[in-house]
């Protein structure tokens, strides 16, 4: 590919890609209506098709063995995340207010899979090994979200477990069914879905080629292409998104779009891909980045926690550890 063509292709496939995420998330938000999903359910879906750019993109990358791109794009975006969707929206907004419930239960998920994004990433296990880790911990996750409480009751938990859970729900789907509830999806709204997932999937897969095809021609490593550039361009829809539900106070909501986005990235985009496809050998770049994302996600929580919710100077400092993870990985590479 020609560096013009490069370019052609990562512009093209980004403004296309970022336009039509807007139109894929919001039907299969309406094809989950339909299907009576809960509001927490609805909030996971709608994570997962906002994640479809940089999941296809980081996939893409492993299966042209750019594995530095692939895990840059995942681990980078889950970093940008928690900067763009609850550093930025909190100082948009000027306060988000969580319940500590919430924040428990979201946040467990949350450092469980950074955690074991880290030692995946860096060989202590291998891919096989995180992706069972993983799914472990998120099927449980939708099993609480579905509201399953006799089979919580089945597989043994005590009945107060199984009651706070239950609530920790509930105070999250109070934000979340002004947030996301949609109409029910039509025939029409389906289709529409699957047409735009294939629009999605085909201007990831030209974004990557011609992003990574300029970071070869101007000597950038693969993991700062990945991490930066890919990460933040294929985060937007998700940061727009949330900073629009934090504006609204809708705080709650913002939380669950940047959790369950990071958690759907760790599973789709790196674990489960690297399964079949393998990982690159750890570098200094890339148990850099990694460490950062497990950091920033431990200093969100801890700060939304104390607080009850993080306000404007919380915001701030989150998003100035963004600008010290990209500070740092520059000199790292």
């Amino acid at each position: 590919m020609t560096i013009g063509a490069a370019i052609v292709a990562f512009v093209v496939g980004a403004v296309v890609c970022l336009g039509t995420s807007w139109v894929f998330v919001s039907k299969l938000e309406m094809v989950g209506e339909r299907f009576g999903y809960s509001e927490a359910s609805l909030g996971l879906l709608a994570a997962l098709a906002a994640d479809t750019p940089e999941i296809t993109a980081a996939v893409t990358a492993l299966l042209r063995h750019e594995r530095a791109v692939g895990a840059g794009v995942v681990i980078g975006s889950n970093v940008f995340n928690l900067a763009a969707l609850l550093g930025l929206g909190a100082v948009v907004a000027g306060r988000l207010h969580l319940h500590r419930k919430v924040i428990v239960l979201g946040g467990a998920v949350a450092v469980w899979m950074a955690a074991v994004c880290l030692i995946t990433v860096t060989r202590v296990v291998d891919p096989v090994a995180g992706l069972v880790l993983v799914l472990v911990v998120l099927v449980a996750y939708i099993v609480v979200l579905a509201g399953r409480r006799n089979v919580l009751r089945r597989i043994g938990l005590p009945r107060s477990w199984v009651t706070w859970l239950s609530t920790a729900v509930d105070e999250e789907e109070l934000e979340l069914v002004v947030a996301i509830r949609p109409a029910p999806a039509r025939p029409r709204d389906t289709a529409v879905a699957a047409v735009a997932l294939v629009v999605v999937v085909g201007a990831a897969v030209a974004m990557e080629r011609g992003a990574s095809t300029l970071g070869q021609h101007y000597h950038v490593p693969g993991v700062v292409i990945g991490g930066l550039v890919l990460a933040a361009v294929t985060s937007l829809p998700n940061a727009v998104a949330a900073i629009y539900l934090a504006s609204k106070g809708r705080g709650a909501a913002a939380f669950s779009t940047a959790l369950n986005s990071n958690t759907l990235n760790v599973v789709a985009g790196l674990v489960l891909p690297a399964t079949f496809l393998g990982l690159t050998r750890p570098s200094g770049q890339t148990v850099f980045i990694t460490a950062a994302y497990v950091g920033l996600t431990v200093l969100v929580l801890v700060l939304a926690f104390a607080d009850r919710g993080l306000r404007r100077g919380a915001g701030w400092l989150i998003v100035a550890g963004y600008a010290a993870f990209v500070a740092g990985l520059v000199v790292v590479s």
